[in-house]
């Protein structure tokens, strides 16, 4: 075993039960933490992938930025504590059930796609660089990049509409 699988394996442990420990806790800042640490996983999975600009987009934007708001919401809402009762006794049992029946599909499509990809495929040395990236998004991509940021100046500007109070 090399050292990239054995740190394959300690992350993927890591992300696993930083999942876990997410959806278990009962507390909102923690579960909120603990997807923080859960992104971070995730973002030194690109780095092994070798996608450093993917991996500080993730830490950026979602490990900072999101969670962030996440936390603010949760602080000025209150929301720290979780502890409604379940209404619906059937919903546990249905979650499990379901819960395994995906676990089960997700194994079976795994063990049934082994050996469909090359993996000792080289990757151009640019690939995943930020120059391609841009390259890519401002050519190829360019109609989807602009109607997106047309989408994000309406809701920024829908935003500022909604919570405009009128000064008497």
């Amino acid at each position: 075993m090399n050292i990239q699988l054995i740190l394959f394996f300690v992350l993927a442990l890591v992300a696993i039960a930083t999942a876990l420990g997410m959806l278990v806790s009962r507390n909102a800042v923690y579960a909120a933490l603990f997807l923080v640490l859960n992104f971070a996983t995730v973002a030194v999975f690109y780095l092994l992938l070798d996608a450093p600009f993917i991996s500080v987009a993730q830490v950026t934007v979602y490990a900072g930025a999101i969670m962030v708001l996440f936390l603010f919401v949760i602080m000025l809402l209150g929301g720290e504590k979780l502890n409604y009762p379940s209404k619906l006794p059937w919903q546990r049992p249905a979650a499990i059930v379901l819960g395994v029946i995906l676990f089960a599909e997700a194994v079976i499509i795994v063990l049934g796609q082994r050996g469909l990809l090359p993996m000792d495929m080289a990757l151009p040395e640019y690939f995943g660089s930020p120059v391609d990236i841009g390259g890519t998004l401002f050519t190829q991509y360019l109609l989807p990049f602009e109607v997106t940021s047309v989408l994000l100046l309406v809701a920024i500007v829908g935003a500022i509409v909604l919570t405009k109070t009128e000064k008497k």
